[in-house]
C-alpha cells in the first residue's frame, strides 16, 4: 500500500458527540484525547514520516468561554501527552494572542523528544490569515519566496488530510502545504475514531493518481 508522507488531522465533532451523548458541548472535547494517541501509535506503526493534528483556530476563540476552556485545556493535555513519545514536537499558533496558551510556549520552537522520530505538528491558536502574514504573499510569483516567509515554513507539503464529523471543507488548514493534499471525510465524530477509520482513508489513498499538477 502506498503510504503518505504528511497526515493531517481534522478531528471535528467532538460538540456534536457530547449532545448525542446528552452531555453539554464542552464535555466532548476530552473524549478526543484517547482517540488523539491511538492515532498516533497507528500512525508510528505504520513509518508516517509527518503528522499534524488541527487543535484549535483563531476564530473558535469566538466560542462561548466554558467551550473555548474545555478545548484550550484539552489542546494542552494531548499536547503533554504526545510530548512524552519519540517526536519531533513543534506547536504552531499566534502566541502573541493571550488565546495562544502559556503552558505551550516551550513546544513552539521544534523540540526532538525521547529519540526523536516522526514529526509532530499541533496547531494551537492558528489562523491562516496569522500564518500568511501581511507580507504581500500573493503579490509573488517566487513559490520559494512564499515558503520562506510563512509561520509555518517548518512543516512540509500534506499528502492526505483525514476530517473526521462529516464536514467536507478544510477550516483554514494549512492552505499552502495544502494546496495539493487528498483530502478524505469521514462521517463519524472524531471520540468515536476507530482503527478502520485511518486504514481505510489510507487504501483510499493509495488508489489515488498523484500527480501534483504534473
Amino acid at each position: 500500500m502506498k503510504l503518505p508522507n504528511h497526515i493531517g488531522i481534522i478531528p471535528d465533532g467532538n460538540r456534536r458527540w457530547a449532545v448525542k451523548h446528552k452531555l453539554s458541548k464542552e464535555k466532548g472535547y476530552i473524549f478526543g484525547l484517547s482517540p488523539g494517541m491511538k492515532l498516533f501509535k497507528l500512525c508510528e506503526k505504520l513509518g508516517i514520516k509527518e503528522l499534524t493534528y488541527y487543535g484549535f483556530t483563531t476564530d473558535n476563540t469566538k466560542r462561548p468561554q466554558i467551550q473555548r476552556k474545555a478545548f484550550t485545556e484539552a489542546c494542552i493535555k494531548a499536547v503533554k501527552m504526545l510530548s512524552k513519545e519519540n517526536v519531533s514536537l513543534l506547536v504552531l499558533g499566534n502566541t502573541h494572542s493571550n488565546m495562544f496558551p502559556k503552558a505551550l510556549l516551550p513546544y513552539t520552537t521544534r523540540k526532538d523528544l525521547g529519540s526523536g522520530g516522526m514529526r509532530l505538528n499541533f496547531l494551537v491558536n492558528y489562523g491562516w490569515e496569522w500564518d500568511l502574514g501581511k507580507s504581500g504573499y500573493l503579490q509573488t510569483t517566487n513559490r520559494n519566496s512564499i515558503v520562506s516567509r510563512l509561520n509555518s515554513r517548518d512543516v512540509s507539503r500534506v499528502d492526505l488530510i483525514i476530517r473526521w464529523g462529516g464536514r467536507r471543507r478544510l477550516s483554514g488548514f494549512l492552505p499552502v502545504q495544502s494546496v495539493y493534499s487528498d483530502f478524505y471525510t469521514i462521517d463519524d465524530y472524531w471520540p468515536d475514531f476507530k482503527t478502520e477509520h485511518l486504514m481505510n482513508a489510507l487504501e483510499w489513498y493509495s488508489n489515488q493518481d498523484i500527480t501534483l499538477g504534473g
